[in-house]
């Protein structure tokens, strides 16, 4: 397949054929998703326990990047909060947070990323994703919100805690301070999160945390509040980021590598999920190819490794604000990113009183966003052994580690997907009376016909190694409580998808045994992939074509016609004998 410049680089798809009329959308959601970004860089820099300057540059790089490898016109890629976590929680182990070594490992574990989120995209493994169940997502994602909000209380009270990614140990080292809290800090945190909560319902035009920034700064700058023990930013360095290679260490990358990992598919699921939601919102205008944007994020977490930024992908609240503000291409993003570029050019030094009670309130209320409630209630209803896996992944996460959350989170998930597939749902069918549907006699109980010399069975699964034992020892069963009148056994196979070797011997042993016991089994409804198995397995020599139906009627008004043939027979055999006397 010959790829053309627009398969490598979608912004050629787009920018060739950009309208004018488009502009206006763009600049208004550039400048807006700009200003936003500051404010949002500082705050999650400082989760991920890095100086606010590495925030900016994540806010920045990634961007212009992305809109060039991108395949979403909205996404809004740069640091996010539950990243910045993994990265303060994953690096932390090698190096003490702040120090020299600690920006050089996140920096390092963001290349390490990129290029991790690119094969994956190159080879296609976006499907790998999907082992990240739903249970599990939620109860991370709700874990992660609350241990980031916990780790923003030492700076919304103004105590001096010690940081932790564990839920327990930030409560208790918070209750051993409470009596060191700073209430002028505390005052100005709170009121700012009933700015940021009321703000929205007020316009979503001007950014809240712009607004809550600005009067932090000037009430902290004229009223002296840092004298009165209030904790601010201070010196931010001025300037765009210089290139920089990543310090390279193998032993390093080899700690780093499983934080990479478990980050690539979290950034990516992220991102996507992000990505095609709004995509729906704009009828198919566009498509936006997974694989793809594994790449594109990749890409800008490589590029921006070399120019010192942190783990990034793309933002829920920043996309969303994108799209609603107008943005129509990734023009909207290279705007944000000359927004970005201002700040750290000219803007830096208006940051220096701005009081860090400020940035919790700001972290505070966008995690607040992350607690899952919604999913808990549902699958509390139909499924209690996915609620188990959620409850399972929020509180290893919470007391014990993200990587740990996560990693028993998928094990559990795939547990759960190994026990279903082993006993998977297998029902008795009986006749819809004067129709020829057939459906499950449990759950029409009393209301179907049940033919006293047919067993009709429908096997929801493929059949395979795993199952094909619980689907012997059922059938066995099921012909046991039939009794002695049973004369044939039909197989739906409407159901059965697929069929391996195991499954191939297992039917080669129940034909045998019934046939033995003047039991015939008839297959109806096998699907293409099945009979080619049939056919290449010779199993279609056991059973024969005769055996084989287009459906369960045709399986069982073939019987009923034998029975009644078979009865005339030997009813005429009877009249023959007695006419011989």
């Amino acid at each position: 397949m010959k790829l053309s410049l627009k398969d490598i680089f979608p912004i050629f798809e787009w920018l060739p054929n950009y309208n004018k009329s488009w502009l206006k959308g763009d600049l208004s959601a550039g400048l807006t998703v700009g200003i936003m970004l500051v404010p949002q860089g500082i705050a999650y820099a400082m989760i991920a326990g890095l100086p606010p300057i590495y925030g900016l540059y994540t806010a920045m790089i990634p961007q212009i990047i992305y809109a060039i490898f991108g395949t979403s016109r909205q996404l809004a890629v740069g640091p996010v909060a539950m990243d910045s976590l993994i990265v303060a929680s994953g690096v932390a182990t090698l190096a003490e947070i702040g120090t020299e070594n600690f920006i050089e490992f996140a920096i390092l574990l963001a290349f390490m990323m990129g290029v991790l989120q690119v094969i994956f995209g190159l080879f296609k493994l976006g499907f790998l994703v999907n082992f990240l169940s739903r249970p599990v997502i939620s109860g991370f994602t709700s874990a992660a919100a609350l241990i980031i909000a916990f780790s923003q209380l030492k700076h919304l009270f103004g105590v001096n805690i010690q940081s932790d990614n564990k839920l327990h140990s930030l409560i208790i080292e918070l209750f051993q301070h409470i009596k060191e809290v700073n209430y002028i800090a505390f005052a100005i945190g709170g009121i700012s999160i009933l700015i940021l909560i009321f703000f929205k319902r007020i316009t979503t035009k001007i950014p809240a945390a712009l607004i809550v920034v600005v009067l932090g700064i000037l009430a902290v700058k004229y009223l002296k509040l840092d004298e009165a023990g209030v904790q601010i930013i201070g010196n931010i360095p001025e300037g765009l980021p210089s290139f920089k290679m990543p310090s390279f260490n193998i032993e390093i990358m080899k700690e780093l590598f499983p934080i990479a990992l478990t980050l690539s598919f979290i950034a990516f699921l992220e991102a996507i999920s992000v990505a095609k939601a709004i995509e729906l919102k704009h009828n198919n205008t566009y498509k936006v190819i997974a694989n793809k944007e594994l790449i594109a994020i990749g890409m800008g977490n490589i590029i921006g490794s070399f120019f010192q930024t942190y783990p990034a992908t793309g933002g829920l609240s920043r996309t969303a604000v994108n799209n609603q503000v107008g943005a129509k291409t990734p023009m909207a993003a290279i705007i944000a990113s000359v927004v970005i570029g201002f700040t750290l050019l000219f803007l830096t030094p208006v940051f220096y009183y701005l009081p860090k009670s400020i940035i919790a309130a700001i972290i505070i209320v966008a995690v607040y966003g992350l607690l899952d409630f919604k999913v808990p209630k549902q699958i509390l209803k139909y499924s209690k052994r996915e609620l188990i896996i959620l409850n399972s992944t929020l509180i290893i996460t919470a007391v014990v580690g993200i990587k740990e959350g996560i990693f028993i989170g998928v094990i559990l998930s795939i547990s759960m997907l190994i026990y279903r597939s082993t006993k998977p749902h297998i029902a008795i069918l009986g006749k819809v009376s004067g129709t020829h549907f057939y459906r499950n006699i449990e759950r029409f109980e009393g209301l179907l016909e049940v033919h006293e010399a047919i067993l009709i069975i429908r096997f929801d699964a493929q059949l395979y190694f795993a199952n094909v034992q619980y689907f012997k020892d059922k059938l066995d069963e099921y012909v046991t409580e039939k009794g002695a009148n049973l004369k044939l056994i039909i197989i739906d196979g409407e159901s059965i998808n697929s069929i391996d070797s195991s499954g191939v011997y297992m039917l080669y042993e129940i034909i045998k045994k019934y046939n033995n016991l003047n039991i015939d089994i008839a297959f109806t409804g096998m699907k293409g992939p099945v009979r080619d198995v049939f056919e290449k397995s010779e199993i279609m020599k056991e059973i024969s074509y005769k055996n084989c139906f287009m459906s369960i009627q045709e399986a069982v008004d073939s019987f009923d016609k034998n029975a009644n043939n078979k009865e005339n027979i030997r009813n005429f055999n009877r009249y023959v004998e007695q006419t011989n006397r």
